[in-house]
């Protein structure tokens, strides 16, 4: 991690930073009506999701691999495909992210720049396309 180019990590205020992150997108999924579809999808109690996407958040920015360290490999496709992931889906958990990048007061240029980047992973979580007002599972991208 250099300080003439640094990571995502240390610009968003290294661990402190990112816990704060985690902790806005889950009071926002928790508190926020037009997500309520997604917020079902989890357990009542979200302090282990919020544990789970700490860990990963803070590798994929740059950080400590905590999470491959504690789980291996991420295979976030594959640890979501239990679940009905459509553009529905996508678009709510997109907006909770937008709401607690703005909470935590990151930076416009980086928060677009994280923006483009959790869009596309997102968008390649999604397993499920609506087809005529019903839903099919896609098998494969």
């Amino acid at each position: 991690m250099s300080k003439t180019n640094p990571s995502a990590y240390e610009l968003l205020g290294g661990e402190a930073g990112v816990r704060a992150l985690v902790d806005h997108f889950y009071r926002i999924m928790d508190t926020t009506p037009e997500v309520a579809h997604i917020r079902r999808m989890h357990p009542d109690d979200l302090s282990g999701s919020g544990d789970k996407l700490f860990m990963f958040l803070s590798g994929w920015f740059g950080g400590p691999q905590l999470y491959a360290e504690k789980f291996g490999h991420p295979r976030l496709r594959q640890r979501h495909m239990p679940f009905a992931i459509g553009e529905a889906e996508r678009d709510q958990w997109m907006l909770c992210m937008e709401r607690a990048l703005e909470a935590a007061g990151v930076a416009s240029e980086l928060k677009a720049k994280l923006l483009e980047a959790f869009f596309r992973t997102a968008d390649f979580m999604r397993n499920r396309t609506a087809v005529g007002g019903s839903s099919f599972q896609i098998v494969s991208q």
